[in-house]
């Protein structure tokens, strides 16, 4: 029997198909995994891989991409797949060639008739009996892909070709396997990995794999129902708090790990309350969730927690400048240099030269240029010069971010060549010769990218960039974040729909007047029980809450550390 997971980036198919993997051995079949532990079988199928993935081949094409994706099925079927079914075994995938057709078609806009006949070509009749997608709110899944990212230690990690396209791939490849669901449902099941927990998923499915095996029909398509109905009356802006943690409550029995991560960057003394429950269980993820936080709490909880894990804290002082990080970032350099010269963007003190003098003297020049960002005088250029010398373009373009002088723009220039990703990257915020032409050259290859580098900008090839972008994906909507502008509310309003969670964490720093409240309200009527919603606009009403008591006045039109993202 040949079995196949199919589903977005983070829908959780690699963890639930070696699940299957597993207790069906431990139930006697003889089972073979295409992709066992998430690694491609094939020596050749995974080198394919690293191409499609590499975000450098910018000029890959969509057909070419397709192409070497079907290249690599149609290597592991020679290799593993056909050999296992031939020997009477269980062969399961994690993506076969559905996958192509839905990042192609659904996913590209390549016309869905002409991939079926190279996918017929590459499957040389062989098709899976059972396809299983395992479905997921696209929001979901893209946490779940970040939280796996920061506990991997990968959280620095370029995106891959499919990430500089956008969020909003996601969206249209889920859209295009639902639609394939829908017209074959005699081998198609859909598992959904929403809100049930990890062992239920794993019973529910191998039940219906075992069925198929045993030769009895399933009586319907879907393993899971549909999430259950929300808590009765509509949340509101005046209920937000309460309803994000009930919610919280229910993800930390099924999800600790997530529960803990959701808790980031809210400001407030409920939020904290929550990640002192956890902070034993969960230091790493609670310390780098402090990020940006500068309130008394938040500095009490990472000085207990910097002798358990000193990177995660170190990391979570980025955009933090006062004698009390100074002494922090001190007090972890040995155990955390990287992350502690990182921390150091747009810090010109006398305070964090030494530790950059610190960390040239231990060798350490691309951590320094790591956190030279926005940093401008002859002590800066004389460490971007080094840089230069040991072809350190990456790292020496992102030391330019925030820096629009005459000098920056000639060593953009300069690098261009060498990485135009990490030079697009620099440009965040700033409207200069070198950004336009990038951003004129990219928009097709790179549009998440593009898109986040415009953020603060109001000019008009900022809002033509938006305007453009808007329909495809999210981050369009990400580039408002904490700007009050008439164009961006009308943005956000005529997206508020398609966009939910990032029009509402594009609200976060913003005064909660009129605008912000309605676009609040109907969020949340939309979604009463969606999770990223919850989360995002009690992460916008905490923030406003905090700013009025403690006397700031909310940013307007400012423009984040161009390191610093948030989330959405």
């Amino acid at each position: 029997m040949f079995i196949d997971f199919e589903g977005i980036d983070g829908s959780g198919k690699t963890t639930l198909s070696n699940l299957l993997a597993a207790r069906l051995k431990r139930l006697g079949y003889k089972v073979v995994h295409a992709r066992e532990g998430g690694e491609l079988q094939s020596s050749t199928a995974r080198r394919i891989r690293e191409l499609t993935r590499d975000s450098r081949l910018l000029e890959m094409t969509s057909r070419a991409e397709f192409f070497l994706n079907l290249a690599r099925d149609a290597q592991q079927l020679e290799e593993v797949v056909a050999p296992a079914l031939s020997r009477g075994e269980v062969c399961i995938t994690d993506r076969y060639l559905h996958s192509q057709l839905a990042l192609s078609s659904g996913g590209r806009g390549l016309p869905m008739d002409a991939l079926q006949g190279a996918c017929e070509l590459a499957a040389q009749g062989l098709w899976p009996d059972l396809i299983i997608l395992v479905d997921v709110d696209p929001e979901m899944a893209r946490l779940r892909k970040r939280l796996g990212k920061v506990q991997g230690g990968r959280a620095q990690d370029a995106d891959s070709r499919k990430g500089l396209s956008g969020a909003g791939l996601s969206v249209r490849v889920r859209e295009s396997f639902l639609a394939m669901a829908r017209k074959d449902p005699h081998h198609w099941l859909i598992l959904e990995n929403n809100e049930q927990p990890l062992w239920v998923l794993e019973q529910r499915l191998v039940e219906a794999v075992v069925a198929r095996l045993e030769q009895r029909e399933l009586p319907v398509q879907r393993l899971v129902p549909a999430p259950p109905a929300p808590q009765p009356g509509a949340t509101s802006v005046a209920d937000v708090e309460s309803r994000f943690f009930l919610a919280l409550d229910a993800l930390e029995t099924r999800e600790p790990h997530l529960a803990a991560w959701m808790l980031g960057r809210i400001p407030g003394l409920p939020a904290h309350q929550r990640r002192l429950a956890l902070a034993e269980r969960y230091p790493a993820l609670i310390a780098g969730g402090l990020l940006g936080l500068d309130d008394e709490a938040a500095w009490d909880l990472r000085e207990a927690l910097a002798a358990t894990t000193p990177t995660s804290v170190a990391s979570g002082l980025e955009a933090l400048s006062s004698p009390r990080a100074d002494a922090l970032r001190l007090r972890l350099y040995a155990q955390a240099t990287p992350e502690v010269l990182a921390s150091l963007t747009r810090h010109d003190s006398p305070e964090a030269w030494a530790l950059r003098e610190r960390g040239l003297r231990d060798g350490r020049l691309a951590d320094v240029l790591a956190g030279l960002g926005g940093v401008d005088g002859d002590d800066a250029w004389e460490v971007r010069e080094a840089g230069m010398r040991r072809e350190l373009y990456g790292a020496i373009a992102l030391s330019l971010a925030g820096l629009d002088s005459a000098r920056a723009e000639a060593l953009r220039q300069e690098l261009v060549p060498h990485d135009r990703l990490a030079v697009l990257r620099s440009t965040t915020g700033l409207d200069t010769p070198v950004a336009r032409t990038l951003r004129a050259q990219l928009e097709g290859k790179a549009l998440k990218l593009v898109l986040r580098s415009v953020t603060g900008l109001t000019t008009d090839d900022a809002w033509a960039l938006r305007e453009r972008g808007a329909t495809r994906t999210k981050e369009a909507i990400d580039s408002l974040d904490g700007l009050d502008d008439p164009r961006a509310w009308r943005l956000r309003a005529r997206h508020a729909r398609q966009w939910t969670c990032t029009v509402v964490s594009s609200l976060r720093g913003l005064p909660l007047g009129p605008e912000a409240r309605v676009l609040l309200e109907r969020a949340l009527e939309a979604h009463p029980g969606r999770l990223p919603v919850l989360r995002n606009a009690y992460a916008v009403v905490a923030t406003a809450r905090e700013a009025a008591r403690s006397g700031r006045a909310p940013r307007s039109g400012t423009q984040p550390s161009p390191t610093v993202q948030l989330e959405s």
